[in-house]
């Protein structure tokens, strides 16, 4: 073992205020377990596209208190570097019901009073909207989330808000993680000649009143509520609030998935805690069987997106979405078109604008010209879709999402918010079933005139320390060796992100376009060690009597591009 690596992990030992952790670093020292050590200190936890995440366990590469607690030490550093009435706005903190999360909180409100920055605390783990909206509402200096969202249940992560209420940009959490190294020297976690701050606990009943009103705003007063919904929070923080707002806007409480109700943090119903991923929803899917629902509504653990799926009678189905036993899982791409037409077509006015991602279907752009709003295209993370109207004067966002199931249908919170989108798509499907429709025939209608913009995903997960560099070396052989010809149609257009882009900073990412046909998206994801490949096959619209066909043109060569997009990067 090197002794560098030695005296490293002692000196962290040293620091760590956690025996649990404190234990496990000794018990590899004496082991002389170099590799576990070099796992845990040779790739220290970085901001990425949703803060810092990773696996709980001791270290700098792991989501510990130490890790924490430095981490806080730097964001206080800069928000004093913001100015004296950021830093006396103070910083909201709210968690998740994830292992160690209430404890990570604490750490974080202990650590920024400490340093002069007075706290607003939640009592209890509460979804991660609530935090975003209380950094807006409460005009606080900045937010601090600890979750990690649809992880695995091993990991958990440290989501920072700016004063604006979105997430953290490009160069301000390098600006942090400096303020963090620099911290980690200081003898003392205290901002110099700076003395204790207050922790306040938040009026939870006045805060969530608040933000019902803005909620509200959405929906027709007198729009139709009669609807029977199942409801999962799939183990996390969302059954606290979504089943309230559905009430509170008008209708009937939503049936529960008993087994998934209640906040575990082992999730021991899913495989992964992620409504994206198959299997899911199929306890909600069951129990809406069992009670006849019209909708299923799943929030992910942090209750920040959106996951719903509908009845599909024989003959429904669009490939290449799931069903089961007679439902389908809208994509997010599918529900965000629903809550784009919907919103577009009942609000007016020039200073209107959506927004979307690299990777997200081109279906909103068409939304966009047929209603003569701006559209802007951003790079993955709701950081920057929240701010897609910042640099451009007299507009406002009116919906954001991207195809990752996370939606912003009100401007009340400048991020993806579950609950808000809960409650509308609620509406929209009641308005739909009044008349006599379903959510399928508002998709068919979209598609009839604007075309089908079938899109699928498909990923390569890897494990190991250096699993971060073999994901980005495959993205590299696209950047390098681009294909001249995908799924026998000719590529169009090769844009290497990395190099930025009109209107884009840099990023890791590969887009190979085919002309009018489709696209493929490559790049490693922000938040797992995983490569995603977005695909979308497009067709011209085709109207009522051609969609059918269409469709199956589409599917077809979305199966096309994933079995090519899985040999290029070595799975075929």
């Amino acid at each position: 073992m090197r002794p560098s690596l030695v005296a490293e992990v002692q000196a962290w030992v040293d620091a760590d205020p956690d025996p649990a952790t404190r234990a496990e670093l000794r018990t590899l020292l004496e082991a002389g377990d170099s590799e576990a050590l070099e796992a845990r200190f040779a790739h220290p936890l970085s901001f990425g596209t949703a803060g810092l995440r990773g696996p709980l366990g001791a270290g700098p590469a792991r989501m510990c208190r130490l890790v924490v607690r430095r981490t806080t030490s730097g964001l206080a550093r800069w928000i004093w570097h913001q100015g004296e009435a950021t830093a006396g706005a103070g910083v909201v903190v709210g968690h998740d019901a994830r292992h160690g999360s209430a404890t990570f909180a604490a750490d974080v409100a202990e650590v920024a009073s400490g340093a002069g920055v007075p706290v607003h605390a939640f009592r209890r783990a509460l979804p991660t909207p609530l935090t975003a909206f209380a950094v807006r509402h409460l005009r606080a200096g900045a937010g601090v989330m600890i979750t990690a969202s649809h992880n695995p249940a091993t990991d958990n992560g440290y989501k920072v808000y700016e004063a604006d209420g979105a997430q953290l940009l490009p160069p301000h959490d390098q600006e942090v993680a400096e303020a963090a190294a620099e911290a980690a020297g200081s003898a003392s976690e205290r901002g110099a000649g700076r003395g204790r701050a207050a922790v306040a606990h938040l009026d939870e009943a006045a805060l969530i009143g608040a933000y019902s009103e803005r909620v509200l705003d959405l929906l027709d007063p007198d729009g139709p509520r009669q609807l029977r919904v199942v409801y999962t929070p799939l183990h996390g923080v969302g059954g606290a609030l979504t089943p309230r707002m559905l009430e509170i806007a008008g209708f009937a409480p939503p049936v529960p998935v008993p087994a998934q109700a209640e906040p575990d943090p082992d999730f021991p119903t899913l495989r992964f805690p992620n409504p994206e991923e198959p299997g899911a929803l199929d306890l909600a899917l069951a129990q809406a069987d069992a009670v006849g629902a019209d909708l299923v509504l799943a929030n992910d653990p942090d209750a920040d997106r959106l996951a719903v799926a509908v009845p599909a009678p024989p003959g429904r189905g669009r490939p290449p979405a799931r069903e089961h036993a007679g439902w389908r899982v809208l994509s997010g791409d599918e529900l965000g078109a629903l809550f784009a037409d919907h919103l577009l077509s009942r609000t007016e006015g020039p200073d209107r604008l959506v927004a979307t991602t690299i990777v997200s279907s081109s279906l909103l752009e068409a939304l966009a010209a047929e209603h003569g709003v701006d559209y802007v295209e951003t790079l993955t993370g709701f950081k920057w879709i929240a701010r897609a109207a910042a640099h451009r004067p007299g507009r406002r966002l009116l919906f954001g999402y991207e195809e990752a199931l996370g939606y912003a249908v009100s401007d009340a919170v400048a991020d993806k918010d579950g609950v808000s989108a809960a409650v509308l798509a609620a509406a929209i499907a009641a308005e739909a079933l009044a008349a006599g429709a379903s959510l399928l025939d508002r998709l068919d209608l979209l598609e009839s005139r604007l075309g089908v913009h079938a899109t699928a995903q498909w990923s390569l997960r890897l494990t190991g320390p250096d699993a971060g560099e073999q994901l980005a070396s495959v993205v590299d052989r696209w950047r390098a060796d681009p294909p001249v010809r995908l799924a026998g149609i000719e590529v169009s257009d090769v844009v290497d992100l990395s190099r930025g882009a009109p209107g884009l900073p840099p990023t890791d990412a590969v887009v190979v376009r085919l002309g009018g046909a489709g696209r493929v998206v490559i790049r490693p994801s922000g938040t797992e060690p995983k490569l995603k490949a977005y695909l979308e096959a497009t067709t011209p619209p085709p109207g009522p009597s051609g969609l059918a066909k269409a469709r199956r043109e589409a599917a077809r060569l979305l199966s096309a591009l994933e079995a090519e997009v899985a040999s290029r990067c070595g799975q075929g």
